[in-house]
């Protein structure tokens, strides 16, 4: 069966995801610019943008999705007894601009996509109130983070790092946390990895992804804007 991807041309429109159906791994368009708007009214749809080096602008919208439940989330006990011993600070749209360039400096330079036009996208979203970030520091240090995009009550990750022992799985840990508190109902991770699985992420179908995106993308959350937030610091 051939497959035909749609070129984006100047406005943000986008193809309908169910278009991804008969691509394995969901590639749905190609081209278009990163302009923040494009970006966010893409993640409203549940396609985003991810390619590699020499690479037009991809975007996808893969099936199934891998998702985390916050409100179900439970972090393991080994996690529990090192966050009580090394009581990282976590705190919430502190530093985003850092969070989202050290997700891109601390991986290879081949397997990074997060380059300097993405960063600036999601910078400027971040400024628009519609990219959040979760900070982990320890001694004031900034040791790990996640930072991903709103839409609604569905929290769309987009990427993480550590450059402590983990600081990324304390960061998902808190953000769990805070979403749970306050309205949050789903955070989309995109691909299942094997990293993701251990910690607890569940794959979802397109279709039921989408209807779930549809369902919550207009209810109201509060996950700040720009605006720093200390989310418990110890363990209860």
């Amino acid at each position: 069966m051939a497959i035909y991807l749609t070129e984006l041309d100047d406005t943000l429109t986008f193809p309908s995801p169910y278009e991804a159906l008969y691509e394995p791994n969901g590639l749905l368009a190609f081209g278009g610019d990163l302009n923040p708007s494009r970006i966010l009214a893409g993640y409203q749809q549940g396609i985003f943008p991810w390619y590699g080096p020499g690479e037009p602008i991809l975007w996808w919208s893969p099936s199934p999705r891998a998702v985390f439940d916050p409100i179900t989330f439970k972090p393991s006990k080994s996690l529990i007894k090192f966050q009580r011993k090394h009581q990282y600070k976590v705190t919430l749209n502190n530093a985003t601009k850092q969070v989202i360039q050290l997700c891109s400096s601390t991986r290879p330079a081949e397997e990074t996509w997060l380059n300097e036009s993405m960063q600036a996208s999601y910078i400027e979203l971040a400024k628009r109130g519609y990219c959040h970030s979760v900070e982990v520091w320890h001694d004031n240090e900034l040791v790990g983070g996640l930072y991903g995009i709103s839409v609604g009550q569905l929290f769309c990750g987009e990427s993480m790092f550590s450059l402590k022992d983990n600081a990324s799985k304390v960061a998902l840990w808190y953000l769990c946390k805070h979403l749970a508190s306050n309205y949050g109902q789903l955070i989309d991770c995109q691909v299942m990895n094997p990293h993701l699985e251990s910690l607890g992420a569940y794959e979802m179908k397109r279709d039921d992804f989408i209807q779930k995106l549809l369902s919550l993308r207009n209810k109201k959350t509060d996950l700040g804007t720009f605006r720093p937030q200390t989310l418990q610091d110890s363990v209860s």
